[in-house]
């Protein structure tokens, strides 16, 4: 399953990524944000299990925002995956 996912309150514009029916992640792309920062997040997600990964990204802040790249990557994972 390939979701895109367009983001709120960060620097990156969007997420691209895939999952198989495993729920495990096997691709992923960050527009935007961070590049050297989120090109290592997305080395680190691919082969975790999607769910499991928004379990433990969940609520993380960056700076003085409400939310940050590994947050609304959670959000994206649970709006589109049971």
């Amino acid at each position: 399953m390939e979701i895109n996912f367009k983001t709120s309150g960060i620097c990156c514009r969007e997420m691209n990524f895939s999952v198989d029916e495993n729920n495990t992640i096997t691709d992923v792309e960050f527009v935007g944000g961070c590049n050297g920062n989120l090109s290592g997040m997305a080395k680190l997600l691919i082969g975790q299990n999607a769910l499991e990964v928004a379990e433990k990204l969940e609520g993380t802040t960056c700076g003085n925002k409400m939310t940050s790249c590994p947050d609304q990557l959670s959000k994206a994972i649970k709006e589109n995956i049971k």
